[in-house]
């Protein structure tokens, strides 16, 4: 009996000991993860910000003052200093988000997560993702060795900090997830430059477009999806003389479109991602100098998406948001000038449709045959053999869809072109904005720029203000690239690519300021084709009216257009509905929310409830009206807000009015009004059941989530904030103000910035999310700019990263 025991035991001793030390699946090897001397305990508490740190590969010495706001001003005596201090401190305080980026962005997924990711990592790999960072480093090594080998000291630096590391050092999402940091390496900061590519210019909806023009035909197409909306106030003022672009537009080829039915694509990028940009000259603004201000809008994450530093050398010092994995600063100021981005959202995407000989070898292509190119994508999976996917490349692009993937046309694919593809020079363009001294710098930095489209905002100490719709974009026939393309026909590929001087752009324009919000960028004067591709038609007119109905603009005026709240969306299709819809058929509890609707002042504000009211009946509103757009087995899209609104209003009748489940009645808009009212006032009692009320703030429930969403604990929930898409104060439930920027041209400049977040990745850390609360609160932290090394004043610890010699 003794034995059969000692057996017992001992086998549920191997049990116990295989249980703690293997991963079982989202559960982390328990033994390892709570391992008192290497396991989650170690990671309690925050970063050291004091002392001596020998760093491989520094010629000289570099000072890190750490600010209260854990804020590193970082003092090198040269660039390659400068960007490997960059890189080392970068991966001190995020280095698990610094790598799961990139690991996202190549499609390596399933190397951390095993076989559930596989699809996912197949979707990054034909579109392209490694592909793309690869041409971006061929461009570098031809072109530019000297961005190429600052790009080197910035991995250098995160290696630097990597070998350092125990296990027990590593941050806890390695722990948790049961893997190890590899070494950093140039590709993966253009793998981080494609994914910001991919994040900001990778929406298209060019086949669902073409499944959409199948379906209801051009008449009703052009109707619901028109090039210009008939209210545009663009990025570029409507008086801009554009006499002086003297190359014409491509000319418009017979060109057919190809109207195969495409069952399912690639997954698009957020909807929300988007941004605010504005700057007013020196003779609008109260002090006399100009002001600028940024606020992108991204995923409201943990880690935050930006780190804020300090980049100093003896010929330049620049401040403000940093990416993980970029060098240099993104949205800031140096002491001559500041700069921020918003999303230009232009139409960087085509489709062509490819036939194939019949062992897939070549392509049709002007009436010959072509060869393919053939990458070989081997990805790793996690507990299971790799999978390898074959990838075909055209002249045009990776063949995304075909045969093997979302596809079943034997001889047919669908290939993408796509200027994130073309390899470039992004990351020069960032280090020369951090040394630019004046527009003339501006306007150089920005020529590197391929993509994502970005509207670069500009202002300087100097008194100029400006903007640039900044990228490399085709200079197409009219229509071109708004449905799949016929790949065999040459008239359909990009024919060449509009001059970089005659981007649109403004300098000082008459009015006294810039700005952008994601809008359509021009007027129709302007003489290339510019497809309506989705652009902004609320927050940019609520912020222009805001400057152009007062004579002078304080930095107190931007911090209160920063947190605006007011739902111009709202404004302009309730008071209809409420005029036009018939209330006879009401219900006591409908009519008390009928009433609530009918006392809001479309102000976002957290404690309203006509903001959840709104958002219920829209929703309900849109559904109802798009149903035809809403079809088994084929990907559609369906029109954007204004024009949907622009529909309600002027073709109440239209025959979009019906109800497809209905078909024994005709609806008109007044009819949906009441009946979406209805559907609305069920949910809204249902949450008010729920949650008590219905008050915005309970019923939007921001939240910043962690980048692994199934760790709540490392999460932040119900934050308290007003607004919503298409507001000014664009925070929806997961998006919003990523990085509030306000920064005026005194000499040096004084700035002012928040984000929702903090600047450490360590959840244990004080500095993990400690900015949301003011975030929240539109309340901002000064900005410490330090002119000098020797300067004190805001340092709580300074850091020395001294050279380490090899022997």
């Amino acid at each position: 009996m003794k034995y059969l025991k000692l057996a017992i035991s001992f086998i549920l001793t191997i049990g116990i000991f295989y249980v703690l030390h293997t991963k079982l699946g989202a559960i982390p090897p328990l033994g390892k993860f709570l391992n008192p001397s290497s396991g989650i305990w170690q990671n309690e508490g925050d970063e050291s910000i004091t002392g001596e740190i020998l760093i491989p590969g520094l010629t000289e010495e570099v000072t890190v003052h750490y600010d209260e706001q854990l804020i590193p001003h970082v003092f090198a005596q040269n660039e390659h200093d400068l960007y490997k201090a960059q890189g080392y401190l970068t991966a001190k305080h995020r280095l698990w988000q610094l790598e799961f980026q990139t690991h996202a962005a190549a499609g390596r997924l399933s190397e951390i997560f095993g076989e559930g990711a596989l699809n996912y990592d197949r979707s990054e790999r034909r579109r392209g993702m490694g592909y793309g960072a690869d041409q971006a480093i061929a461009y570098m090594e031809q072109y530019d060795t000297e961005t190429l080998a600052f790009v080197q000291d910035y991995a250098d630096g995160v290696n630097a900090y990597i070998d350092q590391l125990d296990p027990k050092d590593y941050p806890v999402e390695y722990k948790l997830l049961d893997y190890a940091p590899e070494a950093w390496s140039p590709k993966k900061t253009a793998l981080l430059l494609m994914y910001m590519t991919k994040m900001l210019a990778g929406y298209d909806d060019d086949l669902e477009y073409t499944n959409v023009l199948r379906l209801i035909g051009k008449e009703n197409f052009d109707l619901l999806f028109p090039d210009f909306f008939d209210s545009n106030d663009p990025v570029i003022p409507k008086d801009t003389d554009w006499s002086f672009i003297d190359v014409p537009q491509t000319a418009l080829p017979e060109s057919q479109v190809v109207l195969d039915t495409i069952v399912e694509t690639i997954a698009k990028p957020h909807p929300d991602n988007g941004s605010n940009n504005w700057a007013v000259s020196g003779t609008k603004s109260v002090s006399g100098n100009p002001i600028l201000a940024n606020d992108p809008h991204l995923g409201l994450n943990l880690p935050a998406i930006w780190f804020i530093m300090q980049l100093s050398t003896p010929e330049h010092n620049a401040f403000g948001a940093t990416i993980p994995g970029a060098l240099g600063v993104i949205s800031g100021f140096n002491q001559h000038i500041a700069w921020g981005e918003t999303n230009a959202t232009r139409d960087v995407i085509d489709w062509y449709k490819v036939a194939f000989n019949k062992d897939r070898t070549k392509y049709r292509y002007n009436e010959q045959w072509k060869d393919v190119r053939l990458r070989i994508e081997d990805i790793k999976i996690k507990g299971k053999e790799n999978f390898k996917d074959s990838v075909l490349y055209t002249h045009h692009g990776p063949v995304v869809f075909d045969k093997n993937f979302r596809s079943d046309n034997e001889r047919s694919g669908y290939a993408m072109r796509w200027i994130g593809h073309d390899g470039g020079n992004n990351q020069k363009t960032f280090i020369a904005l951090n040394k630019a001294k004046n527009y003339d710098d501006y306007v150089s930095a920005l020529q590197y720029w391929n993509a994502p489209a970005q509207n670069f905002v500009f202002a300087s100490t100097e008194g100029d203000i400006a903007l640039w719709i900044q990228g490399k974009f085709a200079n197409k026939w009219e229509g071109q690239g708004k449905f799949l393309m016929d790949g065999s026909l040459p008239e359909n590929d990009w024919q060449s690519y509009i001059p970089q001087q005659f981007n649109a752009h403004t300098k000082n324009p008459e009015r006294g300021f810039v700005s952008s919000a994601n809008q359509h960028p021009v007027d129709e004067n302007y003489p290339y084709y510019v497809f309506n591709d989705g652009y902004e038609t609320y927050r940019n007119r609520v912020i222009n009216d805001f400057f152009s109905t007062k004579d002078k603009i304080s930095v107190q005026d931007f911090k209160d257009l920063h947190n605006n709240n007011h739902n111009l969306k709202a404004e302009e299709l309730v008071p209809y509905m409420l005029e036009h819809m018939d209330t006879s058929s009401l219900t006591g509890d409908e009519k008390i929310i009928l009433q609530e609707i009918s006392t809001w002042k479309f102000n976002n504000d957290i404690h309203e409830v006509g903001p959840s009211i709104w958002r219920q009946w829209y929703g309900k509103l849109y559904t109802m009206l798009w149903d035809e757009l809403d079809v088994e087995n084929m990907a559609l899209t369906s029109p954007y807000t204004y024009q949907t609104i622009y529909l309600l209003k002027n073709h109440g009748n239209h025959e979009f009015m019906d109800i497809v489940a209905t078909k024994d009645r005709t609806e008109t808009a007044r009819d949906l009004f009441v009946l979406a009212f209805k559907e609305a006032a069920k949910r809204l009692n249902e949450i008010k059941a729920e949650k008590g009320d219905y008050t915005w703030v309970n019923y939007k429930g921001t939240y910043a989530g962690h980048l692994l969403q199934a760790l709540p604990a490392f999460s932040r929930f119900d934050i308290p904030i007003g607004g919503d898409r298409n507001i000014v104060n664009a925070t929806s439930e997961d998006h919003g103000p990523s990085w509030r920027m306000i920064v005026e041209m005194t000499s040096p400049p004084t700035a002012l910035g928040i984000y929702p977040g903090g600047q450490s990745g360590n959840p244990g850390s004080t500095y993990y999310d400690n900015f949301i609360d003011d975030w929240a609160a539109g309340k901002y932290h000064s900005l410490h700019f330090l002119q000098s090394n020797n300067t004190t004043s805001a340092v709580i610890g300074t850091q020395t990263l001294i050279p380490a010699h090899h022997d």
